[in-house]
């Protein structure tokens, strides 16, 4: 089993910025692809940013402003990924959820995090 945590959230003004991290008890090498998702209230949960491989995909509504990242950890039993924000909006106001899908001995298996909200307010 694979638990994600996340951290980074928090109260944020218009125009601010925050960095959003995940950390995965497993190695980047079992993992096939990495994602940030996002959920306002009353809304459905949407993609924000995901790498797969070496393709990197951004929602239309990030593009320009999200940066996702990802790194091993430097034992190897962990990973992180990232999600920078920049020029944040009120409209980004969100729990943000880290998933990954994993590769090798995990293939095929989805892993979520908790969450951690981000309110962009002034």
């Amino acid at each position: 089993q694979v638990q994600l945590v996340e951290s980074g959230g928090g109260l944020v003004q218009p125009g601010g910025s925050l960095r959003l991290s995940c950390e995965a008890s497993t190695s980047i090498l079992n993992i096939g692809i990495v994602g940030w998702y996002r959920q306002a209230p009353g809304k459905e949960r949407e993609l924000v940013a995901r790498i797969t491989g070496d393709i990197v995909d951004y929602a239309d509504s990030v593009k320009g402003r999200f940066t996702i990242a990802r790194d091993n950890g430097r034992d190897n039993r962990k990973s992180f990924i990232y999600l920078h924000m920049y020029n944040l909006k009120p409209e980004d106001t969100a729990l943000y959820l880290c998933s990954i899908r994993g590769a090798r001995q995990l293939r095929g298996r989805d892993f979520w995090g908790q969450g951690t909200q981000v309110t962009v307010s002034s």
